[in-house]
């Protein structure tokens, strides 16, 4: 199994140096390495899954209710040791249609689609963001008391573990809302028939110093995964994906093509002539069709928002509000659902 990896890296490696002629090939020994069980030696029970380790060695027992027919499996350590198993999917047979879409990826909302049928949707990142920001400060606290102990000491290892700790949770999070992000895209292109996924790759953005602040902001901005994961679950879906540049479509407007510095997540077009007023993230998406499809499509009328992950609704928003008013109030509203 340690052969097959090896191979399957030169073999990735010999495709990604068409593009990029710095990566190397493997070239280091490895003292250490992850664990392979192919899907023949792996054994599925009923509640449970048995890797064998060899003979003399008792097997590896997990409590896991997984289907019966799986793949492969990995042990690796990642702050943690965590079980990766392959389970095979059938592709669908045919694409949902004909339509073409376009997504743009951000940090603030994870993606903007719009599609050639008129639809449009924007799942917000604002969950991963929050999630990076209390990481950030997490760590510079328990830098703080790093500081402050002798190397080696037990405190100073206590205060590792704990970082290892909070990293790992903070990467098992990201992980699953990124997840859920991309599965909804995927899922709004097969509402609407879309054959063909055409994903903007923002890589020019990290290449600008825009002050300490905002460069850790995109050094943490994982769209590398977000291309991945919107990659193979298009290919599952049987929708063609490819990616390219998507330089200049944030500054251009759709309707009048003036093009300007945007501030704000509201596009409005300084264009004396022009009265056009949209969604930041939609204008990017919109403006990739020329460059993806040589077609220019019209800005969508409306836009469904989505957020990755289950939405919260607190108890005391299921109550209707208490207003303190000596006349009747009339439909008065409650504070979240909006009912009567």
């Amino acid at each position: 199994m340690v052969c097959h990896q090896f191979l399957a890296n030169v073999d990735t490696t010999r495709e990604l140096r068409q593009t990029n002629r710095k990566i190397r090939y493997p070239y280091k020994d490895k003292t250490c390495y992850p664990l392979f069980w192919p899907a023949q030696a792996v054994s599925v029970e009923r509640g449970r899954i048995v890797l064998p380790m060899g003979r003399g060695r008792p097997s590896l027992v997990f409590k896991l209710d997984l289907p019966e027919h799986i793949g492969a499996c990995k042990l690796v350590w990642k702050e943690g040791y965590e079980l990766h198993v392959s389970v095979p999917v059938s592709p669908a047979e045919t694409a949902p249609g004909q339509a073409h879409a376009t997504v743009d990826l951000g940090e603030i909302h994870q993606a903007a689609i719009t599609t050639t049928t008129g639809a449009a949707l924007v799942v917000s990142g604002r969950g991963i963001r929050s999630l990076k920001r209390r990481h950030h400060m997490a760590l510079r606290h328990l830098a703080k008391k790093r500081k402050r102990c002798k190397p080696g000491s037990r405190r100073s290892r206590k205060l590792l573990a704990a970082r290892r700790r909070a990293s790992a949770r903070k990467r098992r999070q990201i992980r699953t809302l990124r997840h859920q992000g991309t599965r909804k895209v995927i899922a709004f292109c097969q509402a609407h028939g879309v054959g063909s996924l055409f994903i903007g790759n923002p890589d020019g953005v990290r290449k600008q110093n825009k002050g300490r602040h905002h460069n850790q902001r995109m050094a943490g901005w994982e769209y590398g995964q977000d291309i991945a994961y919107l990659s193979y679950k298009a290919k599952r879906a049987s929708i063609e994906s490819f990616t390219g540049s998507e330089r200049g479509t944030s500054r251009k407007s759709p309707a009048c093509g003036w093009k300007q510095r945007v501030k704000g997540r509201t596009w409005r077009c300084r264009n004396p002539e022009c009265p056009f007023e949209g969604h930041r993230d939609v204008v990017g998406s919109v403006n990739m069709h020329p460059l993806a499809f040589g077609t220019k499509i019209p800005f969508p009328a409306h836009i469904t928002y989505q957020r990755a992950g289950p939405v919260r609704v607190l108890a005391r928003d299921e109550q209707s509000r208490q207003v303190q008013s000596s006349q009747p109030v009339v439909g008065a509203r409650t504070r979240a659902t909006g009912r009567a």
